[in-house]
């Protein structure tokens, strides 16, 4: 893909390259750091941590199946529990149905191969043993797990046919408040959508209802359980795809709609080069650019803090 690296668009190409050229004349090769996109400066960890301490909603975008991003995610688990912060990991790579099976996990009647296996985890969401060490982290912690996402049928119906042309068993899975009117969400995503080969005119409206309604089952899912008496006292770590996050749009907006003082943090990771199609994925998508200039209708900034590595080579 020709996307246009999102740490260029959030920060600039002056400062990314600054602290490129930084990790190398130190020495240290490829280094990692932390960024504060409100105040525009490279911060450490321990400030990042610091930070999120001190609110409910810890919002986690990754690139699926970047195992970099895993690992960061095992590591704020552990540390939040470290400061003995009763939690919920919520996470979007299981379907609601499967709350169950999610809830014994977490009791500790069954293991994590067994949670798979009785939720056919592998044909759900194939990368799931990349999320073993964080979902293992959250349990030794003692933390809540919440199964976010709308099944992938239902969602895959709303692709075809619009939420308007669910049969009504099917419309009684997702919740009764699902919001469309959001222009500056459908404008943003109607340029990223333009990366898969069937994307056409026509359809994009459909795809922005899938894309909402999966945010709007998120939303739904979490704020049900924050203001349930199994989540009083609790902090949300949610780890979902960056897309559903960024900028603020998607699910954190429906979740404030739903908790107006509600206090949230978002932590994106870049994929700095490391991501590499299968020929399987490459053959779905073509190659689009999404410059600087297309993102400035975005008044809003990428995300609180966003982790980056120095770029390939």
């Amino acid at each position: 893909m020709k996307l246009q690296n999102r740490l260029l668009s959030a920060l600039g190409l002056t400062m990314v390259l600054a602290m490129v050229g930084g990790c190398a004349s130190s020495g240290w090769g490829r280094c990692d750091f932390w960024v504060d996109l409100y105040h525009g400066e490279p911060v450490p960890y321990e400030d990042v941590f610091e930070d999120i301490q001190e609110v409910r909603i810890i919002y986690i975008g990754e690139t699926h199946t970047l195992e970099r991003h895993h690992k960061m995610q095992e590591r704020i688990v552990n540390d939040l529990a470290a400061k003995d912060i009763p939690l919920v990991l919520a996470v979007e790579q299981m379907e609601h149905n499967y709350q169950e099976a999610l809830d014994r996990y977490a009791a500790g009647d069954i293991s994590f191969d067994q949670l798979a296996e009785e939720t056919n985890w592998a044909k759900r969401w194939s990368n799931y043993e990349q999320y073993r060490g964080v979902i293992e982290a959250a349990r030794r912690s003692g933390a809540r797990m919440l199964a976010l996402n709308a099944r992938s049928e239902t969602i895959r119906e709303v692709g075809k046919k619009g939420l308007d042309g669910l049969d009504k068993e099917t419309r009684a899975e997702l919740p009764p408040d699902i919001n469309f009117d959001d222009p500056m969400y459908e404008k943003h995503l109607n340029s990223l959508m333009m990366v898969h080969a069937m994307a056409t005119e026509d359809r994009m409206r459909l795809m922005f209802e899938a894309q909402v309604s999966r945010d709007e089952m998120m939303a739904h899912r979490l704020a049900e359980f924050l203001k349930s008496e199994d989540g009083k006292g609790r902090t949300a770590v949610v780890l979902c795809g960056s897309g559903h996050v960024s900028h603020g749009l998607g699910t954190p907006s429906r979740v404030r709609r739903r908790m107006p003082d509600v206090k949230d943090r978002i932590l994106i990771f870049t994929e700095s080069g490391d991501m590499e199609l299968s020929p399987k994925m490459r053959a779905m998508m073509r190659d689009i650019t999404i410059t600087h200039e297309m993102l400035r209708h975005l008044d809003k900034p990428y995300a609180d803090y966003l982790h980056a590595r120095n770029l390939k080579p």
